[in-house]
C-alpha cells in the first residue's frame, strides 16, 4: 500500500447491534474497493474481519478487527466492532481511535439496545456518525418504520439522503436526494450500479424528502441558510458543503439504504465516507497532559510523535501485538519511544497495517493512521507512546466495570500450573477481564461482562493455552456486624509449670455506621495494662474479627474500646493479651446482636419496553429494589439494587425473557443486612463448608 498523509486518511468504526450486518458490510467494502478478490460471507466463515475460531463457530463478532482499503485516493481504516453487550468494551476502544462511525440499523428490527449504546459511545468521543439502514431487501423490512425508530432514538439529527426504490424482495435501488438521480443496483452481488431517472411514483416522496434535507442542512451554515431563504432551494454542492459541516460537528447523521449481504447500495456509502467523514486532523486536537498539566496534541505529522494503544493481541508466533492510533508525528521502524503511562522506553522493531489476521509490513506511518507493532516489552491497552522529547500522556480509555463473576477451578494439577500465565495473557488482550483469589472464600474468581464473555474466555483458555477449567457460581462474600452494645471481659490464665500465661482485658463493643469498618480505642487510664501490650490487644481483636461469630465471615462496622484489665509482672505476654482480646471479642460479639450482611449491586437493564412488566416482576422475586425507569425510543432502562446472590443466574433468565434483546450492567454498591428469615440458611451453608469452628476456650 502506498503512503497516505493525514488529510487522506479516514478511520471508520462499524457499530450496531449484533447481527445488524457490520461484518457483511466490511466484506462488501473490501470487495468493491478491490482489496479482496471475492465477496466473503459470514455464514461461510471466510470473512476478513471475523477470523477468530470462536467468531467463525458462533457467527458473531467478538473482537474488533481492522482492515483497510483505498477509495478515491483515500485510505479507509475499517474497524469492524462487536455488537453484543458482552463485548461492547471493544467497540468503545475502537471508537476512541475513530473519527467516523457507520451505525448499522436492521430494517426489520429498527434501533436495538446495543445500537443505542454504540451511538452513545460515539457521542462521548465526538465521533461523526452516518447511519446505514441494512437488510432493506428482507421480509418485513420497512424504511418508514425504521426511520421512525431512528428518530425516536437519535432525534432529528438523523436525516435521510436517500429513499429506497422498492423494499423487501422488490428492492432494486435508491433515489439520491442530493444529486436528484436514481441508482439501480445489480442483484448479482457484483456491487455494480447504473444511473436512472427517478421513478414517477416516487416523485412526490422525493420532493418531500429533499425539502426536509435542504431545510436541515441549511441550518448548519449561515451563508447557505441565507441563500436558501433567497432562492428557495440549494444546489447539490451547497447541500454537500453544509452536510459535511453538520457531520463533522455531530449535528447531522445522514441516513443511507443498502443490503450489505447482496452488495447493493454499498458504493454510495463508500463515496460518502470519503467526502463527509472528517480526516483525523479535521477533528481538532486531542486531550493530553504533560507534566500533570493540560497539553492538547495537534493531529499533525510535523508534530512530535504520540500515539495510543487501543487493543492488544496475543499471537502464538509473533507474541504480543499492539494496535495503536498515531495521533501526531511519524512512527518508523527502529525508533525508540517513551511509554509515558509507565515511564519506560520501548523499541519499535516492526510496523504493519492489519488486514484481519494478516499483517502487511511497512517502514513508517503518519499521524492519523492506525498501525500494528509487535514485541513491545511492557506496553498494554490504553497506554500512551510518545517521543522522548515531548512525553505527553493521552487521555486513557475508560472500560466498563465487570458485571458477572464465576469461580474458576483447574481440572488437573497440570492445568493449575499453566492457569496463571494463561490468565495474564488473556487480560493483556482483554482489559475488562479481572481475576483474583478471594481472601474469604479462597476461590479463584474470574470477572467479565456477561456469561457469554466468560464462556468464550474458557474456550480460549482451552484452544489457545491448552488449559481446562471448570466454571462454578462463586461463593458470596458475606460480612458480619453487630446491632447492639456489649461490655465484656476475658481473663486468659494458664499455669503449666515454669512461666505461665496471663492476660486480662475489659472491652466495650458498639456498632458503627455502615462502611465504618473497625475502630479501636485505648481508654485505659493508669497502668491497668502496660502500653506495650495494647497493640497486642488490638491485634487479637483484628485476628478474631476475620472469622466472625455467626458464619465465619469477617466482622465489620464496629468499635472496640479497651477500658480496663490487669496483668502479671512475670506471666503476661503479647500472646496472652492477644488470646484474651480475641476471646473477649467473640463473647462480646455474640452478646451485641450479631447479624449478617450481604453485597448489594447496582443493576441497569436495557430491554424492549413491552417486556418491562416481566422484568420488574422477575426483579421483585430476586428481592430487588427498583430505583426508577427511563425510556429511549422503544427501549426501557430499568435501574435497581439487587442482592448479589440473587443475580448469579440473572443473565440466562434475561435472555429467556427478552429473546436475547436485553442486556444489563452490574457493579457493587454496598452491603445490607440479610433478612432474618434467610440468615439461618446462610449460617447452615457456612457450617457445611467448615467456616464455623469453635476454638477451645480457657
Amino acid at each position: 500500500m502506498k503512503e497516505f498523509m493525514t488529510e487522506n486518511i479516514r478511520n471508520v468504526a462499524l457499530i450496531g447491534h449484533g447481527n445488524s450486518g457490520k461484518t457483511s458490510l466490511a466484506s462488501a467494502f473490501l470487495f468493491d474497493a478491490g482489496a479482496v478478490n471475492r465477496l466473503t460471507k459470514v455464514e461461510q466463515g471466510n470473512t476478513i474481519t471475523d477470523y477468530d475460531s470462536e467468531e467463525i463457530e458462533r457467527k458473531i463478532t467478538i473482537f474488533t478487527a481492522l482492515a483497510n482499503l483505498e477509495w478515491n485516493n483515500h485510505k479507509i481504516n475499517l474497524l469492524d466492532t462487536p455488537g453484543y453487550g458482552n463485548f461492547l468494551w471493544d467497540t468503545k476502544a475502537a471508537l476512541r481511535v475513530s473519527e467516523g462511525a457507520i451505525v448499522m440499523v436492521d430494517a426489520t428490527a429498527g434501533v436495538e439496545v446495543q445500537t443505542e449504546k454504540g451511538w452513545s459511545f460515539a457521542a462521548e468521543y465526538g465521533v461523526s456518525r452516518m447511519i446505514a439502514i441494512n437488510k432493506i431487501d428482507r421480509e418485513r423490512a420497512s424504511f418508514a418504520n425504521t426511520m421512525e425508530s431512528i428518530h425516536d432514538f437519535f432525534g432529528r439529527s438523523a436525516v435521510p439522503v436517500q429513499i429506497p426504490i422498492g423494499q423487501e424482495a422488490s428492492f432494486k435501488g435508491v433515489v439520491d436526494l442530493i444529486k436528484g438521480k436514481a441508482y439501480l443496483f445489480a442483484a448479482d452481488e457484483s456491487g455494480k450500479m447504473t444511473e436512472a431517472e427517478i421513478p414517477a411514483d416516487l416523485k412526490g416522496e422525493y420532493d418531500e424528502a429533499r425539502q426536509a434535507l435542504v431545510e436541515m442542512v441549511a441550518e448548519q451554515d449561515e451563508s447557505i441558510m441565507n441563500k436558501y431563504l433567497e432562492e428557495g432551494d440549494l444546489s447539490g454542492e451547497d447541500i454537500m458543503t453544509a452536510l459535511k459541516k453538520g457531520v463533522t460537528s455531530g449535528e447531522l447523521a445522514p441516513v443511507f439504504i443498502l443490503s450489505a449481504a447482496k452488495n447493493m447500495g454499498v458504493q454510495p456509502l463508500l463515496d460518502a465516507m470519503v467526502s463527509l467523514i472528517p480526516s483525523p486532523a479535521q477533528k481538532g486536537s486531542l486531550s493530553a497532559t504533560l507534566g500533570g498539566k493540560e497539553a492538547p496534541v495537534k493531529v499533525d505529522a510535523k508534530e512530535p510523535f504520540s500515539g495510543i494503544v487501543f487493543k492488544t493481541l496475543s499471537d502464538p508466533y509473533a507474541g504480543r501485538i499492539n494496535l495503536l492510533k498515531i495521533v501526531s508525528g511519524v512512527l518508523a521502524v527502529d525508533a525508540t519511544v517513551a511509554n509515558t503511562s509507565q515511564e519506560i522506553e520501548e523499541k519499535i522493531t516492526s510496523l504493519a497495517f492489519p488486514m484481519g489476521k494478516q499483517l502487511n509490513a511497512v517502514e513508517k506511518a503518519y499521524a492519523g493512521d492506525i498501525i500494528a507493532t509487535s514485541k513491545l516489552k511492557e506496553t498494554l491497552t490504553g497506554e500512551t507512546l510518545a517521543a522522548k522529547e515531548r512525553q505527553v500522556i493521552l487521555d486513557p480509555i475508560v472500560f466498563p466495570a465487570s458485571s458477572i463473576s464465576f469461580a474458576l477451578e483447574p481440572k488437573t494439577r497440570q492445568d493449575e500450573d499453566k492457569l496463571s500465565t494463561a490468565l495474564v495473557r488473556i487480560t493483556e488482550e482483554d482489559p475488562t477481564v479481572k481475576f483474583k483469589r478471594d481472601p474469604q472464600t479462597k476461590e479463584l474468581i474470574i470477572s467479565g461482562n456477561g456469561q457469554l464473555h466468560i464462556e468464550i474466555l474458557v474456550a480460549r483458555l482451552k484452544k489457545k493455552f491448552n488449559v481446562d477449567v471448570i466454571l462454578k457460581p462463586p461463593k458470596i462474600a458475606y460480612l458480619e456486624t453487630i446491632k447492639g452494645k456489649a461490655d465484656v471481659e476475658h481473663k486468659h490464665k494458664k499455669q503449666t509449670g515454669g512461666r505461665g500465661q496471663y492476660g486480662h482485658v475489659k472491652i466495650r463493643l458498639e456498632p458503627l455506621p455502615r462502611g465504618g469498618d473497625f475502630e479501636f480505642s485505648n481508654d485505659i487510664f493508669g497502668g491497668a495494662i502496660p502500653k506495650n501490650y495494647v497493640p497486642s490487644v488490638e491485634k487479637g481483636i483484628q485476628d478474631a474479627r476475620l472469622k466472625g461469630v455467626l458464619a465465619g465471615y469477617p466482622t465489620v462496622d464496629f468499635k472496640v474500646s479497651l477500658y480496663d484489665g490487669s496483668y502479671h509482672e512475670v506471666d503476661s505476654s503479647d500472646m496472652a493479651f492477644k488470646i484474651a482480646a480475641s476471646r473477649a471479642f467473640k463473647k462480646g460479639a455474640k452478646e451485641a446482636k450479631p447479624t449478617l450482611l450481604e453485597p448489594i449491586a447496582n443493576v441497569e437493564i436495557y430491554a424492549p419496553e413491552e417486556l418491562l412488566g416481566d422484568i420488574m416482576g422477575n426483579l421483585n422475586g430476586r428481592r430487588g429494589k427498583p430505583l426508577g425507569t427511563d425510556k429511549k425510543g422503544k427501549i426501557s432502562i430499568i435501574k435497581a439494587q439487587v442482592p448479589l446472590v440473587e443475580m448469579l443466574d440473572f443473565e440466562p433468565t434475561l435472555t429467556s425473557i427478552t429473546g436475547g434483546r436485553g442486556s444489563y450492567t452490574m457493579e457493587f454498591s454496598h452491603y445490607e443486612e440479610v433478612p432474618g428469615m434467610l440468615q439461618p440458611k446462610v449460617i447452615e451453608a457456612a457450617a457445611k463448608e467448615g467456616r464455623t469452628q469453635e476454638e477451645e476456650e480457657d
